[in-house]
């Protein structure tokens, strides 16, 4: 499957646990994303996506976003949408 760079996380909060993303491509709900870094590597598929905390089924380049995730990620970890 191929990967396509849309975004690097800015932001990481533990409870709810969410990753704040800025994007520099397009994402949906649904879509299958990585995320990736030094010590993260992680896939999952986007359940929500939150624009300054209203909910939106889609995003595009230049929002700054908010995707509840499995797990810890850091800031900088590149985000990538498997296709």
């Amino acid at each position: 499957m191929a990967e396509e760079i849309i975004g690097k996380v800015s932001d990481f909060f533990a409870h709810p646990v969410v990753a704040g993303i800025e994007l520099t491509g397009s994402l949906n709900i649904g879509d299958k994303i990585r995320i990736k870094g030094h010590t993260t590597d992680l896939e999952m598929t986007v359940g929500h996506i939150q624009i300054e905390h209203d909910e939106v089924q889609q995003a595009k380049a230049g929002d700054s976003i908010g995707v509840k995730v499995p797990d810890r990620v850091r800031a900088g970890d590149h985000v990538y949408k498997i296709t």
